[in-house]
């Protein structure tokens, strides 16, 4: 029976209490799945429990009954939570998750419960839940559409580092559903908000998508969030004068990441705007094809990130991974970066920074738990730790920058000086190596507390004081077998014989009387049975309060602290580059502001570590040299030659030194691919569709500052199809997007392209053929190919013999037929008419219909107007 069913006959039909209880908590959560804590374990209960089970492999149970049906359950331990929420996560669930708050000892019925926290794909901060190296953004879209225009607000943060980021765009419905579809693959967030009236496209659901109540977006209520989250009067200063639909956003985003957390955001004090001139443009297609930080086939590596990533820190490779997916278009960014990078590897500090930030723990997610009260000791521990590292870093990066300089390094310098009080409260607070819970006893440093060391002492010292005790007495009695005891019945005691019961003192009392002895008590021995039967009960409790209040106390140093994880982030990250860039003999790029792309001796850096010796390669591109057409065999080389340009473009805009003699290029805004042949038949879409698709995209969205990639294009239908499909894609990236193109095609008939466009110009990769058998060079090489030496390559992949012969043998029957008719087919020449196939007589055509005929440009008109056309000219030759 359905959840709501069983609600709405609650009123009518009996659930046990504790059901009751279950469901008006389930109520409120109907879409999640709720850990019900009952005693050491959660519970999940009815469908919820169905699904755990099947999802999480673990045993589902069926124990009583509720409303005369029986109550399906399954649990696991409260210890091993987090591993079991790792895997829902993952699998794109949200959980609820509802603690005892109540006192069993005290409570008639059921234990009070509550829902403490909501963890969510998009409000991860536990280190357990989180990938180390990569962020999980929540993000937020509000729609406002006005006529025809639409206006998207898009509103996303990391809850583990607390930066709100905003963008807003406006235009018709399809070019913001293609601009939006562009952000979300960016931007990558884990969930997506939306409003329940929103219409989001299958395409836009990239990630797990919540719905909640359209008034979540309303703009002025998420302006205001905005001014009180950030405690400033005005969003001025933040760049984001003029906004809409991003404040509804971040009112959305803001009010659902709090109800997660159940508490503030204090830790969320930044804000920034980001504009679609920021960074270089990179859609799915490009980012999938140049392999950044995932194969091709969904690996983790090779990968140009996996590459470059010798950071010390995950701080550090999570920047990294965030540059390279935002490359920033502004080249003062990049040559800063370049600059530190020299600046580390001339004084050779990278090592000795290396080192050091190998002991320094991920700070960034620490503060965001302290801010959200669940840090736990070992994480003060490490924060203590490694902030203790802050002045051997500072020392190191010294040599790097002159004083008084305006550099990156001495921006990094300053942000990471030492918080002193922070620190000092940390050294006096922790123990040196804390529980790794605070119900387990065992944070707080000796000396810190007073009282907690007291308590301590007494639960520790017990037995002791008891012998210190009994040697008094004995002292000062005269009774030489008085004994100092203990039982769990009658606590603390002394215990005398009868023989000896004339010389108890007057301070003695009575406890207990036995056959042959008497049991006595005496105030100082009551105080301290008081203290010590509770010592360890109360130093728990303690230390549960002051833990609380050293959360508290810490929570001034939030914003240092963010500015700290930023400075170590950088840093680390620009060493890891210096590293590798000494490593692998890497140089330092030339960013100029005329039109040109100039690599010497270029290398695809990831290829280049996997093969024995890698050939380097020139690419010049300039205003009067904008398209190479390249042509060569099957494995020669030409994709990994268009993926190395590329990619030494994006690492120099990055700030990354590259894998080059030199290079000088100059300023672009987008990089496009179309590499590789792959289809989509969930959505109805065959290779050649993809194709297209992703050549539409190029064609539309290319300028004169782009870089396009494109591969073997129209090899997915006919020839000569393809061929005019190619030709007429070359000619537009030519003529029209006058963007940097390298376009390898197999298509000879392209290479007549250079002949009527001057600032196209052909290149082939070399290859050597020996008998049947063919060596590629791998060397870009001016002018045409010869031939594609398929069939060599096909023997090479073992295709069978006698398959490969009789290729041969067609090819060589194919060619003698072409050459009967011409040396080799034209694109752009007219085609050859037998004569016996004219007509006997033609008639003549008329004035008007040559004039007609004359005035059409068939590459200007649009589908309808050639079809007028032809109805024109129809009419005209039929009169």
């Amino acid at each position: 029976m359905p959840l709501d069913q069983r609600l709405t006959k609650d009123a009518k039909s009996p659930h046990t209490p504790m059901m009751q209880q279950y469901l008006r908590i389930k109520a409120d959560y109907p879409t999640m799945l709720v850990f019900y804590r009952m005693g050491d374990f959660y519970e999940l209960f009815h469908e919820d429990a169905e699904k755990a089970a099947r999802v999480l492999g673990i045993t589902l149970t069926a124990r009583g009954a509720s409303n005369g049906n029986p109550i399906k359950m399954c649990g696991v331990p409260f210890h091993s939570l987090d591993g079991y929420l790792a895997k829902l996560v993952k699998l794109g669930e949200s959980c609820a998750i509802c603690e005892q708050i109540g006192d069993p000892a005290t409570s008639k019925g059921p234990v009070e419960r509550k829902v403490m926290r909501v963890v969510t794909p998009g409000t991860l901060t536990d280190s357990d839940l989180l990938p180390e190296k990569s962020e999980r953004p929540l993000l937020a879209v509000c729609m406002i559409s006005q006529r025809k225009v639409v206006t998207t607000g898009l509103a996303w943060m990391s809850l583990a580092s607390g930066a709100v980021k905003l963008m807003e765009f406006s235009g018709d419905a399809r070019t913001v559903g293609a601009r939006l579809q562009q952000e979300l693959e960016r931007i990558a967030p884990a969930e997506i908000l939306c409003a329940d009236g929103a219409e989001l496209s299958p395409e836009h659901e990239i990630a797990h998508t919540q719905r909640v109540p359209d008034w979540h977006f309303d703009v002025v209520g998420g302006h205001k969030a905005l001014l009180d989250q950030l405690a400033v009067a005005t969003l001025t200063g933040f760049g984001a004068d003029g906004l809409g639909a991003a404040f509804g956003a971040a009112g959305a985003l803001l009010r659902y990441a709090q109800s997660t957390q159940g508490r503030g955001l204090q830790h969320v004090r930044s804000l920034s705007t980001e504009t679609e001139t920021e960074f270089i443009g990179l859609d799915a297609a490009t980012r999938r094809n140049l392999e950044l930080t995932e194969t091709i086939r969904g690996q983790e590596s090779p990968t140009l990130f996996s590459l470059l990533d010798h950071c010390r820190t995950a701080m550090g490779s999570r920047m990294l991974r965030h540059w390279l997916h935002h490359a920033r278009r502004d080249q003062h960014v990049a040559r800063s970066r370049h600059a530190a990078i020299g600046a580390l590897a001339e004084t050779d500090a990278s090592g000795a920074l290396s080192q050091t930030l190998a002991q320094v723990p991920d700070i960034e997610r620490i503060t965001t738990r302290i801010a959200l009260l669940t840090a736990r000791p070992r994480d003060l521990a490490s924060l203590r730790d490694g902030l203790k590292q802050l002045p051997a870093l500072r020392h190191a990066m010294q040599r790097s920058f002159a004083a008084g300089e305006e550099s990156l390094l001495a921006t990094i310098h300053s942000a990471i000086a030492t918080p002193e009080a922070c620190l000092d409260l940390l050294q006096r607070a922790v123990a040196e190596e804390p529980a790794a819970m605070v119900r387990d006893g065992g944070v707080f440093a000796r000396g810190f507390d007073a009282e907690l060391d007291e308590l301590r002492g007494l639960s520790e010292n017990a037995g002791q004081f008891l012998v210190d005790l009994e040697t008094r007495e004995r002292a000062r009695t005269g009774i030489a077998n008085l004994r100092v005891e203990y039982n769990k019945v009658h606590g603390f005691y002394i215990e005398v014989t009868h023989g000896q019961t004339d010389k108890v003192p007057e301070d003695y009392r009575r406890r207990q009387t036995l056959k042959n002895a008497e049991r006595y008590i005496t105030p100082e021995l009551k105080v301290f049975e008081d203290k010590a039967l509770s010592a360890q009960d109360k130093a728990l409790v303690r230390e549960k309060l002051l833990y609380d209040q050293l959360l508290a106390d810490l929570a001034p140093h939030i914003g240092v602290l963010q500015t700290i994880s930023q400075g170590l982030a950088q840093l680390d990250t620009l060493t890891a580059l210096a590293v590798h860039a000494l490593q692998h003999n890497w140089v330092v790029p030339v960013l100029v502001s005329e039109p040109c792309l100039d690599i010497c001796e270029g290398r695809h850096p990831v290829v280049e570590n996997q093969i024995e010796r890698f050939i380097a390669n020139d690419c010049q591109l300039k205003d009067e040299r904008r398209l190479l057409l390249i042509t060569g065999p099957n494995m020669g080389g030409k994709s990994t030659f268009m993926r190395q340009v590329a990619l030494i473009t994006l690492l120099a805009y990055i700030g990354s030194y590259v894998p080059a003699t030199s290079a000088t290029i100059g300023p672009i805004d987008r990089i496009f691919t179309r590499i590789g042949a792959t289809d989509d038949l969930a959505g109805g879409r065959s290779t050649f569709m993809v194709e297209m698709t992703e050549s539409a995209a190029i064609l539309n969205g290319a300028t004169e500052h782009s870089l396009v990639l494109m591969d073997e294009v129209g090899r997915g239908t006919s020839t000569f199809d393809g061929l005019a499909l190619a030709w007429a894609i070359a000619r537009h990236l030519i003529e029209t997007s006058r963007s940097f193109t390298l376009f390898a095609t197999h298509y000879f008939e392209l290479t007549q392209l250079p002949d009527t466009h001057p600032t196209a110009a052909n290149v082939h990769l070399s290859a050597v053929e020996h008998k049947d058998s063919i060596v590629f060079l791998h060397a870009v090489q001016a002018g045409p190919a010869s031939q594609s030496y398929g069939l060599q390559v096909a023997q090479l992949a073992g295709v069978p013999q006698p398959v490969i012969k009789a290729a041969r043998k067609h090819l060589a029957r194919l060619e003698s037929q072409a050459l009967d008719r011409t040396t080799q087919l034209d694109l752009f020449a007219l085609p050859c008419v037998d004569p016996e196939d004219e007509p006997a007589e033609a008639a003549p055509a008329s004035g008007e219909l040559l004039a007609a005929l004359d005035g059409i440009d068939p590459d200007a008109l649009t589908p309808r107007e050639a079809l007028e056309q032809l109805y024109l000219l129809k009419r005209l030759s039929a009169q």
